[in-house]
């Protein structure tokens, strides 16, 4: 990987004020990941949106999309090795189920949340004006390229360390609840074919001693009508655990309008 193209990232984000790409950028990444990359050029690649490298016309490769491949099997590899490792009550299909649980787009994001990944993605200017840097899907797939950049740089043992560190709050969720019933699913499923409506989640409250641990409260609405609030670990999981009260809540409406 030349040094030169990045070398033109740098001018690029200082000429247009955005993240000062440097060395004490990336290693305040690697302090939140607590590892020091040996080839620090694959890290600023994990970092590099395609809009930054069609912006400035260097070779495509340079984004992170091909190290977003790369870290999203090596995630899955990781859950896997994790859930078979201390999940031994669990068959094989509630292991890949289980696995579906935890490798998915919402907790990705979440951990890149924390991560305050946002802030180092090196992004084109029209995608850092539109709300790239806290996109969805940018922030999954730079956290799956992160991954992959350790994985290449460090091994699987410190990719592991990685992925279960900030994989751990879904890993144990999985283990503790094992296979559950998509309830939001379920709820959407329910409220379209009543109503012909989507149910909407809001987050109302976040709460814990760091911000590494966090309870979320989600509260879901149809309409300007709650049916019901949830709490968890994670975002993802407090809109689980609020469509679980608002099925419970219409189930037991249903059961009175029959008695």
């Amino acid at each position: 990987m030349g040094s030169s193209r990045f070398s033109r990232l740098f001018r690029f984000s200082k000429k247009n004020d955005e993240f000062a790409f440097g060395e004490t950028n990336l290693e305040i990444v690697e302090s939140k990941l607590g590892v020091k990359f040996k080839d620090k050029t694959l890290l600023a690649q994990a970092l590099t949106h395609s809009s930054a490298v069609n912006e400035i016309g260097v070779d495509h490769s340079i984004s992170n999309e091909r190290l977003e491949f790369l870290g999203d099997a090596v995630i899955g590899l990781v859950v896997a090795k994790k859930l078979f490792e201390s999940g031994s009550q669990f068959t094989e299909g509630d292991l890949t189920n289980l696995r579906s649980q935890v490798v998915r787009g919402s907790t990705l994001q979440d951990a890149a949340r924390r991560l305050c990944l946002g802030r180092f993605l090196i992004l084109g200017k029209g995608e850092r004006k539109s709300g790239g840097a806290e996109r969805a899907s940018n922030l999954e797939d730079g956290f799956e390229a992160l991954v992959g950049a350790v994985y290449l740089d460090l091994g699987f043992e410190i990719a592991f360390q990685i992925v279960t560190k900030w994989l751990s709050i879904p890993i144990r969720e999985a283990l503790t609840l094992g296979v559950t019933k998509d309830s939001k699913t379920a709820l959407q499923h329910l409220i379209q074919t009543k109503c012909g409506e989507i149910p909407r989640y809001r987050i109302i409250d976040q709460s814990g001693p760091d911000d590494s641990s966090p309870i979320f409260v989600s509260e879901v609405f149809v309409g300007a009508n709650s049916l019901g609030q949830g709490r968890g670990l994670s975002k993802s999981a407090s809109e689980r655990s609020a469509a679980t009260a608002a099925l419970k809540k219409l189930e037991e409406q249903a059961s009175r309008k029959t008695v």
